[in-house]
């Protein structure tokens, strides 16, 4: 026989608390405020138009392609008409504030920082001994093994088995200086003198160096890094001071 439950606003923020989730939501609660107050003080207005655009750009993504659905997903996530606008209207002022700190500073930021925009696409092995890396190696420059046949009998995870190390294009800021060294010191395709890390000794293969260009992709990651850092920044100078009475008792 089912049984109905009642669940309280008292019981989802006694939740929460139990899922030791305070801290997190408070920080967002800090840095919707702290947008709030940027985007005023910079005179910062969302227009009718960019509201509806964002809002059919959240249907797209959430797959609500019907008013119906639309509903059953505010239901779900137990919003109300009032709440989804906000949330909308949250969405576009936060991008509009990051454009208008930002926009004219990721240029220079590329150039600045350009080579830890380069790119490769490599595959890769890691493995926990020295001597065996160097064995393959050897193998591999003799013609004896091929890479992806090293990559098929001693990568452990089966999907990166499958595709033979296949780690994509990795971008350099996203590397172990001493991977990065050898790597963009290689002349692909390569496959590299193996590189010991505090992860184990990794059997890298070059396919191709992506030198940096800032398209539009590479031009939002980095006004969103920036922005991130500005709402680290601004969150760590702000004193919070939370009420959060507790219903919990005394033991």
């Amino acid at each position: 026989m089912s049984q109905a439950i009642t669940i309280s606003h008292e019981d989802i923020l006694h939740q929460v608390k139990l899922s030791c989730q305070i801290p997190e939501i408070v920080e967002q609660i800090v840095t919707r405020k702290v947008i709030a107050d940027a985007a005023a003080e910079a005179g910062i207005k969302v227009e009718t138009e960019e509201l509806q655009k964002a809002a059919d750009s959240l249907r797209l993504i959430s797959k609500l392609n019907s008013a119906e659905e639309t509903k059953a997903w505010l239901q779900k996530n137990g919003l109300s008409l009032d709440d989804f606008e906000e949330l909308i209207y949250n969405n576009v002022i936060s991008g509009k504030l990051a454009h208008h700190l930002f926009a004219d500073k990721v240029e220079p930021f590329f150039i600045e920082h350009q080579l830890d925009y380069a790119g490769v696409v490599m595959y890769e092995v890691v493995l926990d001994d020295e001597d065996l890396a160097m064995e393959l190696f050897y193998a591999i420059q003799e013609g004896e093994m091929s890479f992806y046949e090293v990559a098929h009998q001693y990568i452990q995870d089966t999907e990166l088995r499958r595709k033979g190390g296949y780690r994509g294009m990795v971008q350099r800021k996203d590397m172990k200086p001493e991977i990065s060294a050898a790597v963009f010191a290689a002349t692909p395709p390569q496959v590299l003198k193996p590189v010991v890390t505090s992860k184990g000794v990794h059997l890298i293969l070059v396919e191709e160096i992506i030198e940096p260009e800032l398209d539009d992709k590479l031009r939002h990651q980095i006004l969103s890094d920036l922005f991130a850092g500005w709402r680290k920044q601004q969150i760590e100078k702000t004193t919070v001071v939370a009420s959060i009475e507790s219903n919990s008792k005394a033991a």
